[in-house]
């Protein structure tokens, strides 16, 4: 036999308190993730400046940076020079110690004046949360660009 909506009684009341406990909760766990992801950019920006240190030490010379379009098909001028992180050239490190993804929307201005991006907030493991699998911590990134 089928329960009937009056075999669980809920009032107003009980729903307005469960929907604060739960924004309470959302709220909480948001702030913590907050934390945590303000942590991880610090000291990633810090493995980043001992990067560029050690690069200027050992004599490795910056390249200018270039965008990428999102399709991969077309390469953008920026006025960045720097080292690419990783093979396909779509994460860098500026001269001045900042994080950046080169990937940009194409158009026919860019292609003419070059674009400008902005840093992005580092990560200790590039790649992480994309779909293709291909994780790897940002120390080793460095250690093997500083090794070549």
């Amino acid at each position: 036999m089928p329960r009937t909506r009056a075999a669980y009684p809920r009032t107003v009341d009980a729903d307005r308190e469960w929907a604060a406990r739960r924004n309470r909760a959302v709220a909480a766990h948001a702030a913590d993730l907050a934390r945590r992801e303000a942590t991880e950019g610090a000291q990633a920006a810090e493995l980043l400046r001992e990067f560029v240190a050690a690069a200027r030490e050992r004599g490795l010379a910056p390249v200018p940076l270039t965008a990428r379009s999102y399709d991969g098909r077309s390469r953008y001028r920026t006025k960045l020079r720097g080292w690419y992180l990783t093979r396909d050239e779509a994460r860098a490190v500026a001269e001045d110690g900042q994080f950046y993804l080169l990937t940009v929307r194409g158009s026919l201005a860019a292609r003419l004046v070059g674009v400008q991006v902005a840093p992005s907030t580092p990560r200790l493991v590039l790649g992480e949360g994309g779909r293709d699998g291909e994780r790897i911590p940002l120390r080793t990134v460095l250690d093997r660009l500083l090794q070549r």
